[in-house]
């Protein structure tokens, strides 16, 4: 087992579990498709790597708190995911 699960300092160092999952998911990823790690590896799987990025400070969630908290409404959603176009729905 991670020694690093066993307590609750990466959770707290995150901000909570769900944040701490997603962060370790999206790093997850990233070491998969081949992003350079940025701690020693030797014999380390991919997620005791991501662990040890988030002890060491290396990794963080990035807030952007540009962007507003509220859900995107429909009609901006569709312009996000067709590039600024008309969304256009395929049954009419």
């Amino acid at each position: 087992m991670i020694e690093a699960f066993k307590g609750e300092e990466i959770v707290t160092k995150v901000g909570g579990r769900f944040r701490l999952t997603a962060l370790i998911q999206r790093r997850l990823k990233e070491l998969i498709e081949g992003a350079r790690p940025l701690v020693e590896t030797e014999g380390k799987t991919p997620l005791e790597i991501a662990v040890d990025e988030i002890m060491q400070d290396k990794i963080a969630i990035d807030y952007d708190l540009t962007k507003s908290l509220n859900p995107p409404t429909d009609a901006e959603l569709a312009q996000e995911i067709r590039g600024g176009g008309e969304y256009s729905d395929a049954t009419g």
